[in-house]
């Protein structure tokens, strides 16, 4: 039996930036990626979205000749979460649909 594989709407990739590195603190993209369940060709652009937009904070590390992307979630970034992204989520919420046909 083959699962398919749900569609996620941008707004719940973005909530689940927010929340994991708000959970974990900081974390470097592969694992920020991997804990999302991301692919990082895919949706490395949003991670450039939110620094742009000062959700989130990309700071470089150098750890002997590697160069680590660490990536933190901003006060502007919780606030977006709880204020914008909650409300939404609670009138169209993930699972299940209250809508139904006549």
């Amino acid at each position: 039996m083959i699962k398919s594989k749900k569609y996620r709407d941008r707004i719940y990739i973005i909530k689940d930036i927010i929340l994991t590195l708000s959970e974990y603190g900081e974390l470097n993209q592969t694992a920020l990626f991997s804990f999302c369940g991301l692919n990082i060709t895919k949706h490395k652009q949003i991670l450039n979205e939110l620094e742009a937009n000062e959700l989130i904070l990309k700071t470089k590390q150098v750890e002997g000749k590697r160069a680590i992307t660490i990536f933190k979630v901003t006060q502007k970034g919780m606030n977006f979460c709880h204020e914008i992204i909650e409300p939404y989520e609670s009138l169209f919420p993930r699972t299940g649909s209250k809508f139904t046909q006549d």
